[in-house]
This record gives C-alpha cells, structure tokens and sequence, in this order.
C-alpha cells in the first residue's frame, strides 16, 4: 500500500449531488487516493451520479462491480440499493440490511474502510438530513482516520454534518470550496502505524453485518446491551451501542438505527397507522348507515336510530383522528375520504 492517506470516503444526502460536483472538480489527475462516494438515492431507477462527476472534473468515475479492485485517482459511486463497502484492496457490493432507514447508507461504508484500512482513511460527511455517516466518522477516527466535515454553514441540509461535529472529534471542517486541496495534501501525508489501532470486536461484527446478504448476527455474537425496543423494520429485538454520546440501535438481522432515525422511522410507523385506523374508521361509519338504513326500511325505528347513532360517534371520531393527522402534516392518502365526504355518502343512502 502507499504510505498516504489513500482512501477517501464521502457521504451526502440531500444536496449532495452539486456539493459532490464541487468536491471532484478541483481534485488533481495526479490524487494518489481512490475516492468512494455514497449518495443517498431511492432504490428504484438508475442514478446518473458517476457521468455527473466525470463531466465535472478529471477523475473517472463509475459504478463498481462487485469484486472490482480498487485503483488510486478513480471515483467508486455507490449504486441504487446496494451498500457500497471495501475490503482490503477490492469493492464489495451488498444488498444488506439498511441502516439509517436507507440503502445505500454512509455509515456501512465509513465503517467497512475503517476496517479494512485503519489510518488510511479519510472521511469527508456533506450535506444531508439526519445523522448517517456520524457513526462511520466515529469509526474512522478509532482505526486513526482523518474526519473532515463540510461546514455545516454552507450545507444546503446542515443536519449531517452538524451531527458529525457535535458526535466527532473532527479533524477539519472546512468549505466546500477549501476541500480539494485538503484532500490532496492529506493524501500525500504519511500515515500512522496501523498496529496502533486494531479493529474493535464491535466494528467487525457490524462491517460484516453490513456485508453479508444474509445479514443475521451468530447466535452468540451481541453488539450492545440489549433494549426493551423493537426494530421497526423487522420487529425484532433491538440492542443498544454507543459510539461515544451517540446512541445507535441494531437488531439481530442487522437492521440499524441512530436514535434520529429511529424517531423519524417510528414516527412514519404511527402516521401510516393512524392513517390505516381513519380507514377503518371510515368504513364501519359506511357499514353503520347501511344497516342504519336497511332497518328503516323494515321499520324498525328503534334498531335504526341505535346505528345512527353509531354512525354519528364514528363521524366525530374520524373527524377528531383526521385533524390530529392534518395538524401533524401528514398528507391523506390519494383515495382518503374527507368527513364532508362522509357526511354526504351518510345522507345520499
């Protein structure tokens, strides 16, 4: 291996795309490091990131296969739903559980590089919401990393790099437009003695999670304390880690979480049932009248004004259930039906 930091890694998300652009444009023909770049995407369709940031600057960059050996002065773009990792000296490609609510995430990288590379590494977090690619900073820095942020000033969505800073000892936070010619020098600079920092226990059973299709940890193997919460991708039981202050979560098929993104993926769990609940809701109110009508048609006054009355109580709760979800800002489904729709279906049967 050279003896420089030669192993860049970038994370982004929301933004990235022109942050990104700017990053490559002024890296040298001549950079004695290979860069690999995680973007947020959504796993459908194709993502035209590698011409991108071939048009923007000198380096070559592609979508990598799996197995491809990594070669200095190339950009290795995560592609859709895939994990983009590294092991020592090749890309490896993984459709492994997704962290941070996404696949591919920042973190499964950081840590995979961390890992295979030790004081190699440089981490560079951008632009993006919530807080992936913290806890891969974090292990960066205990395999004797560099850890560079984007100013959290100039990010488009601060969020990201504001969470590396205030989770990791970074080293530089710097502009955009400062960060070639870091990352340039950086990759010239000698490294430390990798001996110095050997992989923890926790890192190579989360990088091998990460990587494994399967996912799946051994039946002995615990990454953290286990909690009282459950995954909410797979129900499952969810043990606790911390990197530092940093609170993570991970469940036995390798799903994981920071504390953020677990609060932004329970809290799309209780709109989505809040939302199932209206539905029903609608539904018995639809059958109510129904039979509220069908006993008037047989007279009997009585059984109908009890289901009437049903149906009136059904109104005021889906009404009530509405609001809550409108004060909370979440959008109706398309073929969600409105209480003055209700009230009108109610009294044309």
């Amino acid at each position: 291996m050279a003896p420089g930091h030669d192993i860049i890694v970038i994370g982004a998300s929301t933004g990235g795309v022109e942050a990104l652009r700017q990053v490559v444009r002024d890296l040298p023909r001549d950079l004695p490091a290979a860069v690999l770049v995680t973007l947020h995407i959504p796993p459908q369709g194709s993502s035209h990131l590698p011409q991108i940031l071939s048009r923007a600057g000198v380096l070559p960059a592609e979508h990598p296969s799996d197995g491809e050996r990594i070669e200095a002065g190339r950009i290795y773009v995560a592609p859709p739903d895939l994990h983009l990792m590294v092991e020592p000296g090749y890309i490896h490609l993984s459709r492994g559980p997704r962290e941070n609510r996404s696949r591919p995430a920042v973190d499964p990288l950081f840590r995979s590089a961390a890992r295979a590379y030790g004081p190699h590494v440089i981490g560079v977090v951008l632009t993006g919401a919530l807080d992936d690619g913290t806890a891969g900073l974090h292990a960066i820095k205990r395999r004797g990393g560099i850890a560079i942020v984007q100013d959290p000033e100039e990010a488009l969505i601060a969020s990201m790099p504001a969470s590396a800073l205030e989770y990791v000892k970074v080293d530089y936070c710097v502009s955009l437009a400062e960060m070639p010619a870091l990352l340039a020098r950086l990759a010239s600079e000698p490294v430390e003695q990798e001996e110095a920092y050997p992989v923890p226990r926790d890192m190579d059973i989360e990088s091998r999670l990460a990587a494994s299709d399967k996912g799946m940890l051994e039946s002995t193997e615990r990454p953290g304390t286990l909690s009282a919460l459950t995954c909410p991708e797979c129900k499952g039981p969810l043990w606790e880690l911390r990197d530092g202050e940093l609170i993570r979560f991970r469940c036995r098929q390798g799903h994981a979480f920071t504390a953020e993104s677990m609060i932004a993926e329970q809290a799309e769990a209780v709109e989505d049932a809040l939302w199932t609940a209206l539905n029903i809701l609608e539904e018995n109110t639809q059958m109510l009248q129904r039979l509220a009508n069908d006993a008037r048609s047989r007279q009997l006054d009585h059984l109908a004004t009890r289901f009437a009355e049903r149906v009136e109580e059904r109104l005021e709760q889906a009404t009530l259930l509405r609001q809550i979800l409108l004060d909370g800002k979440g959008e109706p489904p398309a073929d969600s039906i409105t209480p003055e729709d209700m009230k009108q279906q109610v009294s044309c049967e």
